[in-house]
């Protein structure tokens, strides 16, 4: 009987450390999603991004990425932002995708303007810099270590030709 006891207790124990572990974790991750106005931005390539990824200005959390959809016509990638209400963001501001790291999480980074005209909710952040993918940074640079993928040959000098007769042995 007493076996049953401490197991119940032991059991009871790692239910309580795992729902502790839970609400720090979610409390200090800022998970919760920023509602605000929504803003939309038009990208080549929105490679990495996903559904409730952040919208960030200098590394803060303001906004959360809505959806994404393809431009049938331009086959752009569409992403449909929410901003936090208080962010006022002018009408020269870039929106670009970036890492949190080498291989982490992409998100939108915001880099606000100078203009005095600010973006009105359901606008368009008209100046957009698409993701710079890991694949094709790897390929630029084999490309260019490897001589820009020009075959080169070596070849043996050539013997002037002075014009005379060839001399036999």
């Amino acid at each position: 009987m007493t076996r049953n006891a401490v197991e119940t207790v032991m059991g009871a124990v790692v239910l309580v450390v795992a729902a502790v572990f839970l609400f720090f974790a979610y409390t200090t991750s800022q998970v919760q999603a920023v509602t605000g106005y929504t803003l939309t931005a038009r990208f080549s390539n929105a490679d990495g991004l996903k559904d409730g990824g952040d919208v960030r200005i200098s590394g803060i959390k303001v906004g959360s990425i809505l959806s994404q959809q393809l431009d049938p016509k331009t086959y752009q990638a569409v992403v449909n932002l929410s901003v936090d209400p208080t962010i006022k963001l002018s009408t020269d501001s870039v929106a670009e995708i970036t890492s949190s790291g080498l291989l982490g999480d992409k998100y939108i980074s915001i880099e606000p303007g100078n203009e005095d005209e600010t973006i009105p909710p359901g606008g368009v952040i008209a100046r957009t810099q698409a993701a710079m993918s890991l694949e094709s940074l790897l390929g630029q640079v084999i490309y260019s270590a490897s001589g820009g993928g020009q075959g080169q040959q070596s070849q043996a000098p050539k013997k002037p030709d002075n014009g005379g007769p060839a001399a036999s042995p």
